[in-house]
């Protein structure tokens, strides 16, 4: 009976030691086949490496924002997770962390290089950019990398590194330093400020920095058109960047990339040195003293403060006194009637000014027609505080008349125009206005509101850190670790 007992034992532990080991089989396989893609879906999230900037990722009183996030944001949803961001204080530490622990993949405005291409794969291109190099207005202006004469700054593990060490094939004499904690926006101020004599940059980042460091001027190309991708390990197993490619694809053919991009670079043709040299000594002479109340009127009627200081600036150049010839005054410069219907009694006063204009601004915006959403709700109303409702109203009939959505802001802003055609105007309710005035009103107000969310992101940036040594670096003299 004991021996009976014994083998039953044995038989019994033997059955739960099998099942034991088909069940850890079975999960270790199980383990093994999930994929890269199934992972993500698995734990709920898709973290994204990236770099602080403006054309890749900053926060901000609205929020998370810039172009990379968008558009990884928008790739996120599709996969129904959550986008976790990772922020690396330098390029160089980014391409090391992807794949590993800390991140998926990145996204930060990078280029295909020769050397990434060695320990990382590429998603398709959603972006073109050239390499160009900077200099300071007012010295010689170099036009080629032979005539540089002067400290070329560029950052570390950059492409832009690699595309100076390709060049100096050809040219034995050409030097430059590198240094890691550092972003393309940083490079301008330094050319800027004449911190340093040149830099190498993206087009697109000099592009949308160039409002706020006017004296940064474009000298010359030092590559073609490159594309720009998001990065993932090579030791990936394919299926999140196959997602990527799929989702890229389906974001570029339904329109809205181009949207991004036009939205992201759509104050650039508004650049002019002179005028952002002059911003920028006002915003630090005069927008000091009103900002608290843009703020204020700003934040009372949920509007960003940096719209009122930009219709402020447009009006008035932040001059309380200013007056025009037909009698309207004040920062906001708010016309007699419109004063007296905001129930503002001393337009010369900057508070009442600024209150009164904003609340006039938010009236134009709900006198439009509710099924109009933003942007161009907003865009609307500003043509409307320049040109007045009727006006726009007008506009809208023209619009709409030719076939076109007069709901829209890029519509109604080709018909403005005919305002001042009698073949048009003559047809209309409110008569003749000089209807290309409010286009030019509302661009420059978009120029001038993404010139103070630019400020406000520069003054955000830590202190730059001096370089470890002052050694200028050539190619026999420094090698970048591989990566």
């Amino acid at each position: 009976m004991r021996q009976l007992s014994k083998r039953v034992r044995r038989i019994r532990n033997r059955t739960i030691l099998f099942f034991l080991a088909t069940a850890l089989i079975f999960y270790l396989s199980s383990s093994r086949q999930m994929s890269d893609l199934e992972r993500v879906k698995s734990k709920g999230s898709l973290v994204m490496l990236t770099i602080p900037g403006p054309t890749t990722y900053f926060e901000d009183g609205r929020g998370k924002n810039g172009f990379d996030y968008i558009v990884a944001k928008a790739f996120a949803d599709s996969l129904q997770v959550e986008l976790v961001v990772q922020v690396k204080p330098s390029l160089k530490g980014l391409l090391l962390a992807i794949g590993g622990p800390q991140g998926d993949f990145a996204a930060a405005n990078l280029v295909k290089t020769k050397l990434r291409s060695e320990s990382l794969v590429f998603s398709s291109s959603y972006l073109d950019v050239t390499q160009q190099l900077i200099y300071r207005r007012g010295s010689a202006k170099p036009r080629t990398l032979e005539e540089l004469d002067g400290d070329l700054l560029v950052i570390t593990s950059s492409s832009h590194s690699e595309r100076l060490k390709y060049h100096k094939e050809n040219i034995p004499s050409l030097m430059w330093r590198e240094q890691e904690d550092l972003e393309m926006n940083d490079l301008m101020r330094m050319v800027d400020s004449g911190g340093v004599d040149y830099a190498v940059v993206d087009s697109i980042a000099y592009l949308v920095n160039r409002h706020i460091y006017p004296r940064a001027g474009l000298a010359f190309n030092i590559s073609e058109s490159e594309p720009v991708s998001w990065a993932f390990a090579a030791h990936s197993d394919g299926t999140l960047m196959a997602a990527a490619n799929q989702f890229l694809g389906d974001y570029i053919s339904s329109g809205q990339m181009v949207a991004l991009k036009t939205q992201l670079l759509s104050q650039s043709d508004n650049f002019s040195v002179a005028d952002s040299s002059r911003l920028g000594k006002l915003v630090e002479l005069r927008l000091p003293t009103y900002e608290a109340l843009f703020r204020q009127a700003a934040k009372k009627h949920s509007l960003d403060w940096e719209l009122v200081a930009a219709i402020a600036y447009q009006e008035s150049h932040w001059n309380p006194r200013a007056k025009s010839p037909t009698g309207v005054r004040g920062l906001m410069m708010l016309t007699l009637d419109t004063a007296r219907e905001m129930k503002i009694s001393n337009r010369l006063d900057p508070d009442q000014s600024i209150q009164g204009g904003t609340a006039y601004l938010v009236k134009l915006k709900r006198k439009l027609p509710t099924r109009i959403t933003e942007p161009d709700r907003t865009l609307l109303a500003l043509a409307a505080y320049n040109v007045g409702f009727g006006h726009l109203e007008d506009a809208r009939i023209l619009t709409q008349r030719s076939g076109r959505n007069p709901d829209k802001w890029e519509d109604v802003r080709e018909h403005l125009p005919l305002l001042s055609k009698k073949e048009y105007y003559s047809k209309l309710k409110h008569g003749y206005a000089r209807g290309a005035e409010p286009v030019l009103y509302v661009d420059n107000i978009q120029y001038y509101q993404h010139y103070l969310r630019l400020h406000s992101l520069s003054k955000q940036n830590l202190p730059l850190k001096k370089p470890e040594s002052d050694t200028k670096t050539d190619w026999e003299q420094t090698q970048l670790p591989s990566i």
